[in-house]
């Protein structure tokens, strides 16, 4: 089975981005584990990191650097509040 793919996202302060999957779920991934690692290392940055945007079911800052949708999907934890994805 194919986990759903992301179709909004937004950043929000601590490194966290919300998103909503295909699927209408609305979960919250922490990227602080990753800024440290290879290209990641560039989302410290948080003018970088707020250029987050969805392409091809997953979430992807440019060219080079983007996750991977399963990773999103099933790493991240359910969203409390609901609603706070915008078009992005």
């Amino acid at each position: 089975m194919i986990n759903p793919r992301v179709e909004k996202v937004k950043t929000i302060n601590d490194f966290q981005l919300i998103l909503t999957f295909t699927n209408g779920e609305e979960k919250v991934f922490d990227m602080k584990p990753y800024l440290n690692k290879g290209v990641f290392k560039a989302l410290n940055d948080r003018n970088v990191f707020d250029q987050a945007h969805v392409a091809w079911g997953t979430v992807v800052w440019n060219e080079d650097l983007d996750m991977s949708p399963d990773t999103l999907y099933l790493d991240s934890k359910v969203s409390e509040i609901k609603g706070l994805v915008g078009e992005k």
